[in-house]
């Protein structure tokens, strides 16, 4: 047994790996919809139902795949409404968003309850799970191959997503004019950005990489949908955008951040500690730390 077998990381980092992989999928779609200047507060609502619909369209076709598409394309379609509301309806954004978490939590559970009988869990569908990924050659060096290789197909779709996304906000016409758009909407507009259309298509991609870490939730995390599943991990994933700067990287290593946390409360609760004390941990950390960011800010402005 090595050191590292000793300190537990090999348990450790898989797990931290696997929490983080919902929170941190849901928060890149956060933040392309932040800096086209439409905060995703739908973000929560959208990973629920993409978790339902992957359960769903897996167990009517027998097909993994096409449950993944399921669950990106309904985030996707509730991204749209929400565009709709907000762009159409000029609806507020915030309020728009909570609605539309609400109606996915009501919605979900009604038509769980419709297919199935049960309110609590879709067990009755023989819905299928996503694979994991064994890596070439990694998987065979001791320690290594444990930390990095056999992980679930989406966990390496969101680490891979970090820097797509950087590079799209970054180096991209297209990326350029969304922030364009979100600086300030109406130079966008003089400049002849339809700052309507490429709000509309923040809103819509934000919300297929939150049906994506929901199909994650229940095609990877576990194999069923439950009733409020989602837990909070959108609004975690809102959390870890913020603190993560506005950057792909800096959300990248908050979503790890707020992970690490949720997978210690988890290994504590084995050893003892009341789970209820425990359960409250994935959700204190990002309050302290968004308190602490905004201490630092407030205290850079007054300087400045």
């Amino acid at each position: 047994m090595t050191e590292l077998d000793l300190m537990g990381l090999v348990d450790f980092v898989p797990a931290v790996l696997r929490v983080t992989t919902p929170i941190l999928l849901a928060a890149l779609g956060v933040l392309i919809s932040d800096r086209a200047g439409v905060l995703n507060i739908g973000v929560e609502g959208m990973m629920l139902s993409g978790a339902f619909a992957g359960v769903v369209a897996s167990a009517a076709t027998g097909s993994a795949t096409a449950g993944l598409l399921a669950a990106i394309v309904a985030g996707g379609l509730l991204g749209a409404v929400l565009a709709a509301a907000v762009q159409i309806l000029k609806s507020d954004l915030i309020l728009s968003g909570i609605a539309l978490n609400i109606a996915a939590a009501a919605g979900t559970t009604l038509l769980l309850f419709l297919m199935t009988g049960d309110k609590g869990m879709s067990g009755s569908l023989a819905s299928k799970v996503l694979p994991n990924v064994a890596i070439p050659w990694i998987a065979d060096v001791p320690v290594l191959g444990t930390l990095l290789s056999g992980h679930h197909v989406l966990t390496y779709a969101a680490f891979l997503a970090v820097p797509g996304v950087g590079i799209f906000l970054t180096r991209t016409p297209l990326g350029l004019r969304l922030r364009a758009v979100g600086e300030s909407p109406e130079s966008a507009a003089i400049a002849g950005i339809n700052v309507v259309r490429v709000q509309v298509m923040a809103l819509i991609v934000s919300g297929a990489f939150a049906g994506t870490g929901g199909a994650f939730l229940s095609m990877g995390y576990v194999s069923w949908f439950s009733q409020d599943m989602s837990a909070g991990r959108g609004f975690i994933a809102l959390a870890a955008e913020v603190m993560g700067h506005g950057g792909a990287s800096g959300t990248m290593f908050a979503s790890l951040l707020l992970g690490a946390a949720e997978a210690i409360a988890v290994a504590l609760q084995g050893r003892g500690l009341p789970s209820e004390l425990m359960q409250t941990v994935p959700y204190v950390v990002p309050v302290v730390a968004l308190v602490v960011y905004a201490r630092r800010r407030q205290r850079l402005l007054a300087r400045a």
